[in-house]
């Protein structure tokens, strides 16, 4: 969907035009040959320039909106808009395009009912990830406005795999692999929809499996392939990509579109949901979506489509991604006070843009963080550490925040912070470690048993870092590069943690 890539499947036959016979990988270079032109989709994209506002006006601190009873006619009169939830993504950077500019004037005419509002989530994984999250925050934007937010679980199209963004065809997933996904996905969407703070806020989540595992090929080519436009497929910016590359596109992703495009279609029909939200380059299945209601439900109106800008930092290349790999958006997969350490060492160009994309902070807070970074006596890192909260709190509540905070003050050199066995136990998945005997490790020189974790490469190159003031065992400084680690110095008599600097650290457990 893609949904930005889960509901228990019944049965590993899944729905003929998912199935290896019905979505072979024929290559599509060979197999299309239409020369038919592209019709024209019938809603216009509309391009919005990315506002970062200054205005002195507050753009709500973890804004709280509720939508008023009109159940006499005096409080029909004096009903007040819903705040403009487009106009607030678009103030913070959050808007790249929106298929028709009636969306704006529908968030908050107070005679249109609210509005209810989806994003796809494949379950390609057990977790979401920092890529994804973006997508839950538009949606927790409109929560806060008094919308239904919707998250949609790809049981279905998981199974065959969004070309969008993609240089390769993704790689099938079993039965149970995707039955563990979606139910890793399906906690997380409920963990930070489920605590939005706004009175009267609702969510719900469905998959999509559930209408398509009855469906037939027959039926599919009945009630969606023969509306569809195979110029108008290939002209889309996700398949154009895939057929000039060397790779070229399967028959199974170029139907892609095709199922997310019925998805919108069930959903507003059934549910009676009329927005679909994406990444910008889901423009084209969102529109596919939109155009299908139409030429279906012969419809002119009430099916909308918006895109956001894609996460990337300053150089343009994905924010998202660490030396590791993914930052994932579960704790069982990712600490929170790793994902909290990530926020926390974004640089000075990326911190206020973040900042207003995603956090709820008012755009005023955020103007006095960046005003105050340009000054004399800003304490580096102030922003950065109000980002890294702010997102963390969002994704893992207050207890993951306050897990995050303890860890990283009790980490840092010099910290007053005393550490305990359960803490360094929590932090050593997130830090290198390693496992040796009492006896290479009690009465044994400091530098000798860094060189023996793995902390320095060499004795030369610890005695520099201990030289540096740099040195530290349990977080304090190390001064005497004769001293011996004693039994006091073994936390509970189970292990001990040596820093070179503020980020280089190891767990030593005793084994």
């Amino acid at each position: 969907m893609a949904y930005t890539t889960g509901m228990t499947l019944a049965s590993r036959s899944i729905l003929p035009i998912c199935s290896r016979t019905f979505l072979s990988p024929l290559r599509l270079t060979s197999l299309l040959v239409f020369n038919e032109i592209s019709s024209s989709t019938f809603f216009r994209r509309v391009q919005v320039p990315h506002l970062f506002s200054t205005s002195t006006t507050p753009l709500f601190s973890y804004v709280k909106c509720s939508v008023q009873s009109t159940s006499t006619p005096q409080t029909e009169n004096q009903a007040v808009s819903r705040p403009n939830v487009v106009d607030i993504l678009e103030e913070r950077g959050l808007l790249e395009s929106i298929t028709s500019e009636n969306l704006r004037s529908a968030c908050s005419d107070p005679k249109v009912a609210p509005l209810r509002v989806y994003c796809g989530f494949d379950p390609t994984a057990e977790s979401l990830h920092l890529g994804n999250l973006l997508g839950i925050i538009v949606l927790s934007w409109f929560q806060r406005c008094g919308h239904q937010a919707v998250g949609l679980i790809g049981g279905a199209t998981g199974r065959v795999g969004d070309p969008s963004g993609k240089s390769l065809e993704r790689p099938e997933l079993d039965a149970d692999t995707l039955d563990k996904n979606i139910a890793g996905i399906k906690k997380i969407i409920i963990k930070i929809l489920g605590s939005n703070p706004s009175p009267g806020s609702s969510y719900m989540i469905l998959n999509n499996y559930d209408w398509w595992k009855d469906m037939t090929m027959l039926d599919f080519l009945k009630k969606v392939g023969r509306f569809a436009r195979v110029g108008t497929m290939m002209a889309k910016e996700s398949v154009k990509k895939r057929l000039e590359s060397e790779q070229g596109m399967s028959y199974t992703e170029f139907t892609y579109q095709l199922l997310q495009a019925y998805d919108f279609l069930h959903l507003f029909k059934n549910e009676g949901i009329n927005v679909q939200i994406g990444g910008s380059d889901q423009w084209g299945n969102i529109t596919a979506g939109t155009d299908l209601i139409r030429k279906i439900l012969q419809t002119e109106e009430g099916a909308y489509g918006l895109t956001f800008p894609l996460l990337l930092k300053n150089d343009g290349t994905k924010f998202g991604k660490s030396e590791d790999g993914a930052i994932w958006l579960s704790p069982s997969m990712l600490s929170p006070y790793k994902f909290y350490q990530y926020f926390f060492s974004v640089p000075d160009v990326d911190v206020i843009r973040f900042l207003k994309t995603l956090t709820f902070l008012s755009l005023d807070e955020i103007k006095i963080l960046g005003d105050q970074m340009s000054k004399p006596g800003y304490v580096p890192n102030t922003a950065q550490i109000k980002l890294a909260e702010e997102v963390t709190r969002f994704v893992h509540g207050e207890e993951g925040l306050k897990e995050a905070i303890k860890a990283t003050e009790a980490l840092r050199p010099g910290a007053e912070t005393k550490l305990d066995w359960n803490l360094i136990e929590r932090i050593s998945e997130d830090i290198p470690s390693c496992s040796l005997p009492i006896d290479r490790v009690l009465g044994l020189s400091i530098v000798d048993l860094s060189v023996s974790a793995g902390l320095f490469e060499s004795k030369s190159a610890a005695r520099r870092m201990l030289k540096q003031g740099g040195f530290y065992m349990n977080n304090e400084r190390v001064d005497d590069e004769n001293r011996r680690v004693e039994e006091e110095d073994i936390v509970e008599g189970k292990g001990l943690v040596l820093s070179a600097g503020k980020k280089n650290k190891v767990v030593v457990r005793i084994s």
